[in-house]
């Protein structure tokens, strides 16, 4: 798998565990007073006061792992040689070779064209002979 590849991954893994996260302590957050219009919220079981106090750490942890692992991918990634400056000789360069090729490309395709013609000639006057000197039955 490529460099590229492994990045992506990496970026859908970590929006899964953000969207995650934000999902599981948007649902398990104590609630709080919003107004002093609105009653007192009730408190929480204690049974999932203490799984939700150790939930956000764990989902913390894991995302920052993934991070981790997102900035060794990018660190992997080749460093670029020289600058802009060369890096723009260099797509110039290849521009120029891709134009050359093409133009290549269209002569080899223009010969094929006409040998096609001559082919197709040659098929038709041997299909011809082939009709005139058929005995009639």
């Amino acid at each position: 798998m490529d460099i590229i590849t492994q990045l992506q991954d990496q970026v859908n893994k970590m929006a899964y565990l953000t969207y995650n996260t934000v999902g599981t302590l948007q649902r398990d957050a104590p609630p709080s007073r919003l107004s002093q219009i609105y009653p007192e919220p009730t408190a929480a079981p204690p049974d999932t006061a203490a799984v939700s106090a150790e939930q956000p750490k764990v989902m913390a942890s894991t995302l920052v792992e993934a991070a981790k692992q997102f900035d060794a991918l990018v660190a992997a990634l080749p460093v670029a040689e020289g600058g802009e400056e060369t890096q723009m000789k260099r797509i110039a360069q290849l521009q120029a070779e891709n134009e050359e090729v093409g133009k290549e490309l269209k002569k080899e395709l223009e010969a094929a064209d006409n040998e096609l013609k001559e082919v197709r000639g040659l098929f038709h006057v041997a299909a011809d002979n082939c009709l005139r000197f058929k005995p009639p039955r």
